[in-house]
Order: C-alpha cells, then structure tokens, then sequence
C-alpha cells in the first residue's frame, strides 16, 4: 500500500457545519474502505491547513477517487502528496544512477 497526506481546509459550508465533522469523518473511512484504502491517522490542525489525514491506498487511482468522491460533498478542499517512508527513501536514493 502506498502512503499519502491529504490536506484539507474547511470550505464555506464546511465549517458553517463544522459539529458534523466528526460524522463525515467516519463517512469518509467507510468510503476508503470501500476504496480498499484506509485513512490511518487525522489531525486537526493549526496553521495553513485545517486538517491533516494520513491515508494508505492500493494505488494513485484508489486516492483519486477518494479525494474526488471527499470534495463533491463542499465542506473541504483537499491537496493530496505521494508520501515516501524512510526506507522508500533509502531505496531510491540507492537507485540512483
């Protein structure tokens, strides 16, 4: 499974409904799994961005789907990395020419 960090901001409507995030939360682990995903981790947070999530999927396409199916509902936007661990690192670094 490959990692990914999924930024998010509340939008508009978002945090004018914001005592219904933790609801949309556990909507949105269901719909990961249902992705063959799973969100590992979340984090509100101070700063730049609202919310952190740590989510783990099979592919590029399965995070997609996700990030896509998450920001048609309005209440966040999303910016998704490629998240690399340490010894992914290592093993590209090796690789290099």
């Amino acid at each position: 499974m490959a990692s990914y960090i999924m930024l998010l901001n509340y939008t508009q409507k978002g945090i004018e409904h914001v005592k219904d995030s933790p609801n949309r939360l556990e909507a949105a682990k269901k719909l990961a799994k249902k992705l063959d995903a799973e969100i590992k981790k979340f984090y509100l947070t101070l700063g730049g961005y609202d919310a952190v999530v740590l989510l783990e999927a099979p592919n590029d396409e399965a995070v997609s789907k996700f990030a896509l199916a998450v920001g048609t509902q309005g209440n966040v936007r999303t910016t998704t990395l490629r998240a690399y661990s340490e010894s992914e690192f290592r093993d590209l670094i090796a690789d290099l020419p």
